[in-house]
């Protein structure tokens, strides 16, 4: 596996389409002391969801940060994108690797390379967001050591995802 920063040559790779996910569980997130602590609740019943594919321009992303791509012989089969942000932590806005390589550790590899570039540009460490009830994505950011930080159960009123909360994740 290789793992590289997405430029002009390879910006192709940043159209990596989104595949599906299930939906099994939802991340309780509390606070009291100045402590964050988490549970676990089970759906009776799993979703399948697949976010809508994003159009990446790389000039865009350029401006903004950058993206980092996992290669299996030449295809890319992982993405990465960070963007600048104004607090002492680069943003990990998208991550998402083919569902015929997960579970191999291609994720933590491009959060352990934003890290590093996150570092090498002044940054602390990195932060990302997870919807409460994606708990396979809450749950692998935990593993991977990111920390709660954050909750918002505010940006989804009035949408057609009403009920469902932002865990925010800081890693340093």
């Amino acid at each position: 596996m290789e793992y590289k920063k997405i430029t002009a040559e390879n910006k192709e790779d940043l159209l990596l389409p989104n595949e599906p996910f299930d939906l099994w569980g939802q991340l309780i997130v509390n606070r009291k002391n100045n402590v964050w602590s988490y549970e676990i609740e089970r759906f009776k019943e799993i979703e399948t969801m697949v976010f809508p594919n994003e159009n990446y321009e790389f000039d865009q992303i350029h401006k903004k940060g950058f993206a980092m791509g996992a290669y299996h012989e030449e295809e890319c089969i992982g993405l990465a994108i960070y963007e600048n942000h104004w607090n002492k932590y680069l943003y990990l806005s998208d991550l998402k690797v083919k569902q015929a390589f997960r579970k191999r550790g291609v994720a933590s590899q491009l959060i352990k390379e934003g890290l590093k570039h996150a570092q090498e540009l002044g940054y602390s460490g990195l932060y990302t967001v997870g919807q409460d009830n994606n708990l396979t994505a809450c749950l692998f950011y935990l593993k991977q050591g990111f920390e709660i930080g954050g909750f918002n159960t505010r940006d989804y009123d009035g949408t057609k995802q009403e009920g469902k909360a932002d865990v925010y994740f800081y890693l340093k």
